[in-house]
């Protein structure tokens, strides 16, 4: 048994330098050949498929003047098949300069341009074939004459040192590309030379410059309308160079190219420095370049050919020198185009009638195509019962009928040229429908509401069912279409919660069990018109006197002399001021020097040429806005204006201020503490039994709601002491039954207490005198003895003298 044969690995190809990159020339039928071609068998069409298609269509073309030219066209479809041709989007009339084939393709016998009255035969041109299913036209192919212009890049002259690089280009344009050649002294270069590299673009560089190469240098371009040759430029070649380094420098980098998929791209890049810089290629977005069909020419240019739309990006070129990083680069935009292809071609269906026939045409392309759809050749716009979606990509046809056959095609086309698709759409009918309803008519009843009659059909119209209605603005799309069922007996019916004075389109269609009728003859009806509906209105006070009326506004009132009417009065007055009249683009009026105290009556009403509708009535009173005027005193606004500008030095002030607030809060509580001590020995001393005379004892003993308030902590003359009721109301007392003593009236006099309760008493009650605190005392809340050499500061005196315990119970 053999082993079964693998295919081998597919190598790369050699990066070899090519010796020449000519352009594509067009295909060119020479007029001996013309003579030599058989007569076509005169019949048209003879394809076994049913379905109208193309399977030869033109291609463009270049040609020179009096050359002959044959544009193909063959067609399969069912016969009889006719063939035609189009130019430029018009007939082709028939005359002795062409002959049309019996296979369909058209001769044109001598290329001409315009002279007098002989049209030019350049332009566009389409094959258009037709049968009894409909009519198919071909994609459009280019006739040009062939040109060449006159060079406008001469190559110029060229010093070089000997080792170095020389670099000429000369340009020139022409139909078709020109082919470019070089000439050293009027004899043609050695492509066999490797430092010799030949662009297409018509550029010539020679690297590794010798003594030999010195001369005179021609570019020579020729097509098949002229051959040309541009000025000498001469190249020098001095001696060597001084060896000196010199950093890598790109002479010329790459350039934008668009091009179209299939052709080739060179981009180039020449760079010098010494050591002679190493050339790299890259893409600026990263992705490989790869190898296939991609070749190195000379010293660095990059050849890729067969491009596709996978090769556009931009490219960058890298002069490096060699064992470093120092480097120099250059980037150039690579753009391939490609011609619009269908990804799904529409098909052939066929529909009931009165359905829904849908065709769905995807193209794809670069740059992305415009989709068209001709219906027997004609362009189909959307409109009626035609509806487009998805970017013309979908073609959607309502309600069919017989004038809807035909053959719709899909025509995609951009910049780098076009293709077309077609497909049929067959309407099926049922043996036996009845014809379309007759006599439609429709007639207003009111603003709201149309009548709508009609005949019954001429044939088969025992078999009816029922009848729709079809109904929808006349403005409207037909998607926005709605439909109403009526009885079979019934030829007429009232069209109910229609808008006025609008018109309205109505067909009918009968249906049997089978299926539909045809639509009837579509028919327009104008509803009524009527008086407007009362307009919202609100009521805004100005001022004592003054108020604004508010309401929304109505642009249709002007498109039927309509506006609104105002209407105002006070509400004891019999007659109205008015009426004022105002558009109806007009949403609000001011009335103004009115009575404070009274109460108005304002009305406003929408009118149009069916006359007023209903008036909308407010009744307002200016009394509230006058008293709110007296109370409230009118804006200072050069105040709020100086409030504004103050606004930030006020927030920093209040920044400040809340932080000073924090601190003397803090300090609050500290000192508050001590005060808290300090006032239970100070209770503590003033309810212990005196031990000498008031005179002898120091006046600086802490009274409540009476402290000192000069320096050193001394009190003044007039210092106010506690008396007995500010200490009652302070420190309520239970004395006991036998306690001695009584309360003295004197102010002036201290009143010692023996056993006293306490309540708790905020802080803020006791003002207490600057001073220093030597030792802390512990907290007074339960009982215990003092110390009798404790001493106290804030001027205090201290009492060498053994305390009498101090009972302070819970607060009350």
């Amino acid at each position: 048994m053999a082993e079964p044969r693998t295919a081998s690995p597919r190598r790369p190809p050699a990066l070899r330098r090519p010796r020449l990159l000519p352009p594509l020339l067009p295909p060119l039928l020479p007029p001996l050949l013309l003579l030599l071609l058989p007569l076509p068998v005169p019949s048209l069409g003879l394809g076994h498929s049913a379905e109208l298609a193309f399977s030869v269509e033109p291609n463009d073309d270049i040609a020179n003047l009096g050359q002959p030219i044959m544009l193909g066209c063959k067609v399969e479809g069912s016969p009889p098949v006719q063939v035609s041709w189009r130019k430029n989007g018009a007939e082709l009339p028939e005359d002795t300069h062409t002959t049309l084939l019996a296979n369909g393709s058209l001769l044109i016998h001598h290329l001409r341009l315009e002279q007098g009255e002989s049209p030019s035969d350049e332009g566009d041109y389409e094959c258009v074939a037709q049968n009894r299913f409909g009519l198919l036209v071909s994609r459009k192919a280019r006739i040009q004459v062939a040109t060449m212009s006159d060079f406008h890049v001469h190559p110029q002259a060229v010093m070089g040192e000997e080792g170095g690089v020389a670099r000429f280009q000369c340009q020139i344009h022409g139909l078709p590309k020109p082919l470019i050649t070089w000439e050293k002294n009027r004899v043609p270069i050695d492509t066999d030379d490797e430092r010799y590299t030949l662009l297409p673009k018509g550029v010539l560089q020679i690297t590794g410059l010798r003594a030999e190469d010195s001369g005179v240098f021609h570019c020579v371009a020729s097509n098949m309308a002229s051959v040309r040759v541009s000025h000498g430029a001469r190249l020098t070649v001095s001696g060597s160079g001084s060896g000196t380094y010199k950093e890598p420098t790109i002479l010329v980098g790459p350039e934008n190219l668009t091009l179209t998929v299939h052709q080739t791209a060179v981009l180039e890049c020449v760079a010098t420095g010494n050591p002679r810089p190493i050339v790299s290629w890259s893409r600026l977005d990263g992705r490989p370049i790869g190898v296939e069909g991609i070749q190195v020419l000379g010293t660095g240019n990059l050849i890729i050919s067969d491009v596709t739309v996978q090769h556009s990006g931009v490219y960058v070129c890298a002069a490096n020198r060699p064992g470093t990083r120092v480097r120099r680069t250059a980037q150039g935009r690579l753009v391939v185009q490609a011609p619009a292809e269908f990804v799904q071609h529409p098909q052939s269906i066929s529909r009931p009638a009165g359905t829904t026939a849908m065709f769905t045409c995807q193209a794809q392309g670069e740059p992305p195509p415009h989709v068209t759809w001709l219906k027997n050749g004609q362009v189909l716009g959307a409109g009626g019962h035609v509806r487009l979606k998805n970017n013309n990509s979908t073609l959607s046809i309502s309600g069919v009928g017989p004038e809807d056959e035909a053959i719709y095609q899909c025509v995609a086309e951009n910049i780098a040229g076009s293709s077309q698709a077609s497909a049929r759409l067959t309407v099926l009918w049922a043996e036996g429908l009845p014809g379309p309803p007759r006599n439609v008519r429709a007639v207003s009843v009111s603003s709201t509401e149309v009548r709508v009659s009609w005949s019954e059909p001429l044939t088969h119209t025992k078999e009816i069912i029922g009848y729709v209605l079809h109904i929808r603005k006349a403005a409207d799309s037909p998607k926005l279409e709605y439909q109403e069922a009526v009885s079979k007996s019934t030829f007429q019916h009232l069209v109910r919660d229609l808008e006025p004075s609008t018109a309205y389109s109505f067909y009918i269609k009968a249906y049997t069990p089978r299926g539909a009728s045809l639509a009837s003859v579509p028919t327009l009806a104008s509803t009524l018109g009527e008086a407007p509906v009362p307009p919202p209105l609100s009521v805004r006070l100005l001022g004592s006197s003054s108020l604004q009326l508010l309401w929304k506004p109505w642009p249709r009132l002007a498109q039927h002399n309509g506006g609104f009417k105002l209407f105002y009065r006070p509400a004891s007055a019999a007659s109205f001021t008015g009426p004022i009249l105002l558009p109806g683009t007009v949403s609000s009026y001011n009335l103004s020097q009115l009575d404070p105290s009274t109460v108005y009556e304002v009305k406003l009403l929408a009118y149009n040429q069916n006359g007023d509708g209903n008036a909308t009535v407010r009744f307002v009173s200016l009394k509230g806005a006058s008293e709110r005027t007296a109370l409230t005193p009118p804006c200072d606004c050069r105040k709020e204006e100086v409030t504004n500008h103050t606004s930030t030095t006020g927030i920093v002030i209040g920044i400040h201020i809340g932080v000073t607030c924090i601190i003397f809060c803090v300090l609050f509580l500290l000192f508050g503490q001590r005060g808290r001590v300090l006032l239970c020995k100070d209770v503590e001393n003033q309810l212990s039994p005196p031990q000498g005379p008031r005179s002898q004892r120091d006046p600086g003993i802490l009274t409540l709601n009476g402290v000192n308030r000069g320096e050193g902590g001394q009190l003044g003359r007039d210092e106010k002491h506690v008396d007995a009721k500010e200490l009652e109301q302070l420190f309520p007392t239970t004395a006991s039954a036998g306690q001695p003593g009584s309360r003295s009236t004197d102010p002036t006099a201290p009143t010692p207490y023996e056993e006293t309760q306490l309540s708790m008493v905020q802080l803020q009650d006791f003002n207490l005198a600057a001073g220093r605190t030597t030792e802390t005392m512990s907290s007074c809340a339960g009982p215990g003895p003092v110390p009798a050499s404790q001493d106290v500061g804030l001027g205090l005196l201290s009492d060498r003298q053994t305390a009498q315990p101090l009972a302070v119970p819970a607060p009350q």
